[in-house]
């Protein structure tokens, strides 16, 4: 990782020190450049001094007198006030650098999500163009703003700034999307087209046909790592009345925690309006919302009466490996979630069958 360094507020070449260079250069006064401009000498100072900016006119006479074209001098001191403007960005910024402790700096650096620097106010003005506000304070409005619900969990508030950066990401990739308007009958209907891709273990198989259909339908479906401090295993946001978010994680990398995700936040963005931010994983959602979205999941994955046989399966003494898989496949669902099911269920202990599910690895 290479930080870089630009903070140089002792060296900033203005236009005043072009034309004190030219103006030695053909050994003339000051008093005499005023006389062929038709300035004073007082403001021929400041010109040169930086302390007056060049106007259109000012512009055109020094170009007459000195040489080049109005166009770049006013060229020339509109890059060093925007020069002038960022170091005293730089330096008020400065005055929020504790900022930077509540977000997963390091994290956001080694992705590439954020260049590094090494002036810590120049950092606060990259985290913020991350995050696309203009300050601290717009910030918190925007994106902690957005956390009231969750501030029930007193552990919360010191994973807003992890929570924030993972939703931030998400947001631009899912921005850069092309998606088709919301549908909400074809996304429903193309729930067993989705769940069909239970069956591919390779998420470079499944996450590319998972994406396609989904943006078809107005659902931007997008994997983002969660960094250093962010429990957020997925959620879904409303980016316009028309294209819904859904982020996923992988937290718990295997295929059952997955795919019960997957539908888990469908199922927000089928049943529970274009307002509600859910993120999955953190304290604080609606019970009920919750509630409704995990039976949502659990019965797209196993239908209810698929689920009755699976119980009856369960309770044989001897139910094995064999018998499980051979379920799974009569239904048209990875044996993995077969048994994430019987687990959450407490018809199969934790530790059985595990080998059944399919793991995931983010490729750095």
């Amino acid at each position: 990782m290479i930080e870089r360094n630009t903070f140089s507020p002792d060296w900033l070449s203005s236009p005043g020190e072009t034309m004190e260079d030219i103006l030695e250069e053909k050994g003339w006064t000051k008093k005499e450049f005023a006389e062929r401009t038709g300035y004073t000498t007082k403001h021929i100072n400041e010109l040169t001094n930086g302390r007056a900016q060049i106007t259109a006119e000012t512009a055109e006479r020094i170009a007459r007198v000195l040489g080049s074209t109005a166009q770049f001098w006013l060229t020339r001191d509109a890059h060093y006030q925007a020069a002038l403007e960022h170091q005293r960005a730089i330096r008020k910024a400065k005055e929020d650098a504790d900022w930077l402790k509540e977000l997963p700096l390091s994290w956001m650096k080694k992705q590439g999500w954020v260049r590094a620097f090494q002036h810590r106010g120049e950092q606060v003005l990259e985290c913020l163009r991350f995050f696309g506000v203009h300050s601290v304070d717009a910030w918190r409005q925007r994106y902690p703003g957005q956390f009231a619900a969750f501030r029930s969990s007193p552990s919360f508030e010191k994973k807003e700034g992890a929570v924030a950066a993972w939703l931030r990401k998400a947001e631009q990739e899912a921005t850069d999307m092309r998606c088709a308007p919301f549908d909400k009958q074809g996304f429903q209907g193309a729930l067993a087209e989705l769940r069909s891709l239970t069956r591919e273990t390779a998420p470079s198989v499944f996450a590319p046909k998972l994406q396609n259909i989904c943006s078809k339908h107005g659902v931007a479906v997008v994997f983002v790592a969660a960094p250093t401090g962010c429990p957020a295993s997925g959620a879904t946001k409303w980016l316009t009345p028309e294209k819904a978010m859904l982020v996923l994680s992988l937290r718990y990398k295997t295929n059952d925690h997955f795919w019960f995700t997957f539908f888990h936040e469908a199922a927000h963005i089928l049943k529970h309006g274009k307002k509600l931010l859910a993120i999955e994983g953190v304290e604080g959602m609606d019970a009920k919302l919750e509630g409704e979205a995990d039976r949502f999941a659990r019965d797209v994955l196993i239908p209810r009466r698929e689920a009755q046989e699976l119980y009856d399966m369960s309770n044989f003494r001897f139910c094995s490996k064999k018998m499980v898989s051979e379920f799974a496949e009569k239904i048209g669902v990875a044996p993995g979630i077969v048994v994430g099911r019987m687990q959450n269920e407490g018809w199969l202990p934790w530790s059985h069958m595990n080998a059944l599910k399919v793991k995931y690895e983010w490729i750095e």
